[in-house]
């Protein structure tokens, strides 16, 4: 009954840690997309706003991913006024990705 109850607890405490530490959409978006595209996603000299953007609001989490994984060079560039393209994120997990496109769409509904 012992070894059951400690199981118990144990089980429990690898479900808890797991939530917390579960991927931070903001976070992450801080760290890698703000000094882009901007604090707010309101955009910068380097990069296109997030927040209003169309390809944000209407695009699934899943092609927004992709791009995200993917970046967009050369002829496959969205915003050919910028003078760099989206580099790719091939190092991020696809927890953490999923977690900065779920940010990013709600910074897009912000205006």
């Amino acid at each position: 009954m012992r070894k059951l109850v400690l199981s118990g607890i144990i089980a429990a405490s690898v479900a808890f840690a797991g939530t917390a530490m579960a991927a931070d959409g903001a976070a992450i978006f801080k760290a890698k997309c703000s000094p882009c595209h901007g604090p707010a996603g309101e955009g910068t000299a380097m990069a296109p706003a997030i927040q209003g953007n169309d390809f944000f609001k209407k695009s699934s989490v899943d092609e927004i991913a992709k791009v995200v994984k993917n970046g967009r060079e050369g002829a496959a560039k969205k915003y050919k006024q910028f003078a760099i393209g989206m580099p790719a994120q091939k190092t991020m997990s696809d927890d953490d990705i999923k977690a900065v496109v779920g940010y990013e769409k709600e910074l897009a509904n912000k205006k």
